[in-house]
């Protein structure tokens, strides 16, 4: 990091001193200029994301610029009422006396984000930053090139340079950034990466959110949702391939399924891979590339397993020039290969087989706790059991993916999948301090709290902390006894 970069950063630091951005006014028109800044350079968000991925325009608007003007909209609705310090009760013990918490900004922050949602990524975090008042640093993702270039030029147009810089770089880069002093980091990418990100904060006991991964698994209940198969298949299939070819953080990683169900299943998704995506390598569309070669060769070398290979009942080809990979089925790869034991972050879906569906919470307890969890069941009681009985960052029944884009619940991971959450007012509680203000007056000022001791004050401590006021009046008020000191 140069010279320029860490005389940046003091600026950011004299800018928060300062104070102006606690104020309701420069967190609103900030906001309003980044949803201006989404609105106008739409295109340019559709072409960044297409070099970067190759997503699609309709794809980078539905999993991209859309969640991302929709977050700014709902935080520019809610921001006066997330801002207010709310009301606490204080119990009469403390009379007379009032309390509240009041949300205060961390103070400068570091957005560092990922490659598969380039866009989202590093504005569903800035966007809480923002709210809450914070100065900001955002470290794109180098792997995202386009999409790191157009963040650098482009915000700096529409936001406060003195309170919102973006910092290009690689791992260097980020290095050096992570060895700086920041009241707050936020981090999406890789349980490896996050570990260092962790390890560093700690030695300036800066408190992080890591948005990690996983692999995440998809019950499905094939007997009990046969009224609603078509829909499960179809939303399963465009989860899986259609949202970052499967380069997502909660893409579906495997499905378990009942044996006798499981022919069927793969006969669905086969029919409707190739309706959805085409009918091979050659005639592949709707979906997107790896975002490199080190990437597609990563997933390519899950397939190069004998035993996996042998395991394939549909795709498993490539085109190495367009760094294409065919949506690709397993069927009971061996649960000991690497495809099984790592997050697999692209087009590949095992399908794995159990002798009865209730098994799969043993199978799924069995694993680190994944980012999202997938149910697709009507079984009212086997639901309550998942619920009750798994634990994973988030889960949803009946559909997929779509968690993420839902405002009034927390998105975040637990275990080796991440720790903290945001989206909606959570965004605004990761950067926020909730400082606890106690109000007091000076009457009553009982002696029974100062020295000397004696055991009334011990039996008037007694009574006090079982919070009995009725048998605290009558201490005070001599009608009530207690054990006189030996």
């Amino acid at each position: 990091m140069d010279q320029r970069s860490t005389k940046s950063l003091d600026e950011l630091r004299e800018t928060f001193k300062s104070g102006k951005t606690k104020t309701f006014e420069w967190r609103k028109a900030q906001l309003q200029s980044l949803l201006k800044m989404v609105t106008d350079q739409e295109n340019k968000c559709f072409q960044a994301l297409y070099d970067d991925v190759g997503k699609s325009k309709i794809e980078a608007f539905k999993d991209e610029v859309g969640p991302s003007k929709k977050a700014v909209v709902h935080a520019l609705s809610c921001l006066k009422n997330w801002m207010a310090p709310k009301k606490a009760g204080i119990r009469l013990l403390f009379f007379p006396a009032k309390g509240e918490v009041v949300p205060e900004p961390y103070g400068l922050v570091l957005i560092m984000t990922s490659w598969n949602y380039p866009l989202d990524l590093a504005l569903e975090p800035l966007i809480g930053a923002i709210a809450a008042g914070n100065a900001v640093v955002i470290k794109p993702s180098e792997m995202a090139p386009a999409t790191s270039l157009f963040l650098a030029n482009t915000i700096p147009q529409y936001l406060d340079n003195t309170a919102i810089k973006v910092i290009e770089g690689g791992p260097d880069v980020s290095q050096q950034l992570l060895q700086q002093k920041w009241d707050k980091i936020f981090y999406t990418g890789s349980p490896r990466v996050g570990r260092i990100v962790m390890t560093e904060a700690a030695k300036h006991l800066t408190p992080v959110t890591l948005e990690l991964g996983g692999k995440c698994p998809i019950i499905f209940d094939y007997s009990s949702i046969s009224s609603n198969l078509k829909v499960a298949i179809r939303r399963l299939t465009s989860a899986k391939w259609g949202a970052c070819c499967g380069q997502a953080c909660i893409a579906i990683d495997y499905v378990l399924v009942e044996e006798k169900f499981a022919s069927s299943l793969v006969d669905l998704l086969k029919t409707l891979v190739r309706r959805l995506y085409g009918e091979n390598i050659e005639t592949l569309g709707n979906i997107s590339r790896s975002v490199n070669k080190h990437h597609f060769d990563r997933v390519c070398n899950y397939l190069k397993d004998p035993a996996v290979a042998a395991s394939i009942v549909h795709g498993g080809s490539y085109d190495e020039k367009n760094l294409l990979i065919e949506p690709t089925i397993l069927l009971n790869p061996p649960l000991d290969s690497v495809v099984m034991n790592e997050e697999i972050f692209g087009p590949i879906l095992p399908i794995i087989t159990l002798k009865n569906i209730q098994e799969s919470i043993e199978f799924i307890n069995m694993r680190p706790k994944p980012l999202a969890l997938y149910a697709f069941t009507h079984n009212n009681k086997f639901k309550k059991r998942i619920v009750s009985e798994t634990s994973s960052g988030s889960l949803l029944f009946n559909d997929v993916l779509i968690q993420y884009i839902c405002d009034e619940l927390p998105f975040g991971g637990v275990g080796q999948s991440g720790m903290g959450k945001y989206h909606g007012k959570y965004s605004f509680d990761a950067f926020s301090h909730e400082k606890s203000v106690l109000y007091r007056g000076y009457f009553p000022d009982l002696s029974a709290r100062y020295p000397p001791w004696n055991a009334f004050k011990l039996e008037f401590c007694r009574v006090g902390y079982k919070v009995d006021y009725f048998n605290l009046l009558l201490l005070l008020l001599g009608f009530r006894g207690y054990p006189k000191e030996d």
